[in-house]
């Protein structure tokens, strides 16, 4: 079954390196049982891995045991769409790319708040 983007277009990888996704296939994904909703696709920055780190999710420390290297300022990540619109609210969001984030997102997200912070 195709998996659909928040522009109604067939979802496009998000990133191969570092490989991201809940599934880890490159894509965000959603096939119903991934319960943080990973489906925004995201080039994060300092700010955000910041503000993540401090809400409880560190996204920069390498765990190793787990084979993440840890995220930096330019990757791309499949984000939690309820975590990307808490930095959103908080004045911390990074940019997104549209093509890249599942349809879902929209059920915690605007579409205009995307756009507004759109890559592409």
């Amino acid at each position: 079954m195709t998996q659909l983007n928040v522009l109604g277009e067939e979802l496009q990888p998000c990133s191969m390196d570092p490989l991201t996704g809940y599934y880890r296939t490159g894509c965000c994904e959603n096939r119903g049982d991934d319960p943080g909703m990973h489906v925004v696709c995201c080039r994060v920055t300092d700010d955000f891995l910041e503000f993540s780190r401090r809400t409880g999710n560190d996204l920069s420390t390498p765990m190793p045991q787990y084979g993440f290297a840890g995220l930096r300022d330019g990757d791309q990540w499949c984000v939690c769409a309820a975590r990307w619109q808490q930095a959103f609210e908080a004045g911390h969001a990074c940019p997104v790319v549209l093509a890249s984030t599942h349809l879902s997102a929209l059920e915690h997200v605007s579409l205009d708040d995307l756009r507004a912070h759109a890559l592409d």
